[in-house]
């Protein structure tokens, strides 16, 4: 398995951080089909996946590959338009590469976005989700992102994650979405692995389980990314009901979770842009974006040479 440590999250930061003079405390990872939330950030500035050291390059329809750096409502904002999964033969350690990056340029607040097939009888197709928990299947079999070597400035090798889901960006974006008068709830995501769409005996057991969506990311995201102190915000798009009656003739496909995150991309697009713009950025000493140094504490990155 490769283990991507401390330095290779260092070059990474250099390599990024040289292209653009943005500082970014805030970012978003754009969830299938929903690109075109980097529609909202002025004076954007992209970088390819492919021109970052070990940056993982997605291989899905609907997953663009790139950063894009820009601000929005005067807040310094990163998004990254696609991201990669488990079933495209990625390690977990590589698919969270990218959240670890992100800290290390300066960001404080991850929003997190997804497609997720709805197991609650009251969801319907369209609907937004606050997510408050999640249920880590692949985690059960020891493909976690913290397993592995210990590098101990990536973080605690044993993280609580009883808080993974920041209570006061959840209040905020439930407020948010009501003020907007958009259909919403707050739920628990189940991941997967994928990319086969789950049978209909594991989406009862899912169900049993107190799952209330279903999909194939954000999980190890969301476990790095607790593991080295962002703060987390998930909203996941009902792209699909989930089939869990034998009779039934639905059958889910990818190409109806791109249109459906196509079709709601304005609503969505208004959630996360309010979103942004309330929320307030963790304080730091000074305004410099911070490393992992190689003595395993933050430094700034003007500290490093470039």
């Amino acid at each position: 398995m490769e283990i991507l440590t401390n330095t290779d999250v260092r070059e990474a930061a250099q390599i990024i951080l040289s292209k653009t003079e943005l500082r970014p405390s805030i970012a978003c990872i754009c969830g299938s089909g929903m690109g075109n939330l980097v529609d909202i950030l002025e004076d954007s500035f992209t970088i390819p996946y492919a021109d970052v050291p070990n940056f993982p390059v997605s291989t899905v329809p609907g997953h663009v590959g790139q950063l894009v750096f820009g601000n929005y409502k005067g807040k310094c904002c990163v998004f990254l338009q696609g991201r990669t999964h488990l079933y495209e033969g990625y390690a977990p350690n590589k698919i969270v590469f990218p959240v670890r990056v992100l800290r290390a340029i300066g960001v404080d607040i991850l929003i997190i976005t997804n497609a997720a097939g709805a197991l609650n009888e009251t969801y319907k197709t369209g609907d937004l989700v606050i997510v408050k928990d999640h249920i880590n299947i692949p985690g059960f079999c020891t493909c976690n992102p913290l397993v592995g070597i210990t590098d101990e400035s990536m973080g605690d090798r044993f993280p609580a994650m009883s808080d993974a889901y920041d209570a006061e960006l959840r209040t905020l974006a439930r407020k948010t979405a009501t003020a907007l008068d958009i259909d919403h709830h707050e739920g628990v995501y189940a991941a997967l692995c994928g990319p086969n769409f789950e049978t209909i005996a594991e989406a009862r057991m899912f169900k049993i389980l107190g799952a209330d969506l279903v999909g194939m990311s954000t999980a190890s995201e969301v476990v790095a990314a607790r593991q080295i102190g962002l703060r987390c915000c998930v909203v996941s798009l009902v792209t699909n009901c989930v089939t869990m009656d034998y009779k039934s003739q639905e059958k889910a496909s990818h190409n109806e979770v791109i249109e459906v995150g196509q079709s709601r991309a304005s609503d969505f697009q208004k959630l996360i842009s309010n979103l942004i713009g309330s929320v307030t950025a963790t304080s730091r000493k000074n305004s410099k974006s911070n490393v992992y140094s190689s003595n395993g504490h933050m430094s700034t990155f003007s500290d490093l040479q470039i």
